[in-house]
């Protein structure tokens, strides 16, 4: 069974004269432990197709499932839940709470997928490990750099061991070296893991770490280009 399933998902954006339609018969699937690269010029729609497979936003038509349960049968509760319990986001900028440290930010997700204290703690503090940022543990956000804030991002998508990992443009704020190390952190981990990554990016250099590349051009999606 296949992680993410998006089948013949269109979408529009703005209304009226403004209206744009930003996925057209979009179909899409990601299995378990692969690594899928989304690329496509801004604007094409990357951002909206990710935006659709976390529940964020209803398409017009089309269905998308994650994990073996589709989106248009939850209501608004039950979409929180599961992506609290079976998504992983990862943005551009990490959106990180300044009132608490490290730890205690990727901790957090654990605890929202129902996660007990301790063990929350216990497995933010093994990835933190995995991931170089032992030593930025108990320090807040205000005093990291944008790798390590981006570092603990990916932590963050990852600890609840989500069933799929949607990640958009993650290492767009980041110079060259900094967003290959947290993208390449990203892709191997949660290959590890089973997990089922979608990566938005314009970064090509990224494309020996992803075992299939789609491409999305005014909306329409396309293997292997």
């Amino acid at each position: 069974m296949s992680a993410l399933d998006v089948r013949e998902v269109h979408k529009t954006r703005g209304a009226g004269s403004h209206a744009v339609v930003a996925l057209r018969d979009v179909s899409l699937r990601v299995d378990p432990g692969e690594v899928v690269l989304l690329e496509g010029p801004s604007g094409s729609g990357k951002t909206t197709l990710l935006a659709v497979a976390a529940g964020l936003l209803t398409p017009e038509r089309g269905q998308v499932c994650v994990a073996g349960q589709w989106l248009a049968r939850l209501d608004a509760a039950e979409r929180r839940r599961l992506r609290a319990r079976c998504i992983g986001l990862v943005f551009q900028h990490a959106h990180l709470l300044p009132g608490l440290t490290a730890v205690e930010n990727v901790a957090l997700q654990a605890m929202l997928a129902d996660l007990p204290v301790d063990e929350a703690m216990r497995r933010a503090r093994e990835l933190l490990e995995r991931l170089d940022l032992t030593a930025v543990a108990e320090r807040r956000p205000d005093s990291l750099s944008g790798g390590e804030e981006q570092r603990l991002a990916v932590a963050r998508a990852l600890i609840h061991r989500p069933a799929v990992v949607l990640a958009d443009e993650p290492t767009a704020s980041l110079d060259t070296a900094a967003g290959q190390q947290v993208a390449e952190l990203l892709l191997r981990l949660g290959a590890a893991e089973g997990t089922a990554v979608l990566l938005a990016t314009h970064d090509t250099r990224l494309a020996a770490c992803a075992t299939r590349r789609v491409h999305l051009l005014d909306g329409r999606i396309r293997e292997g280009e």
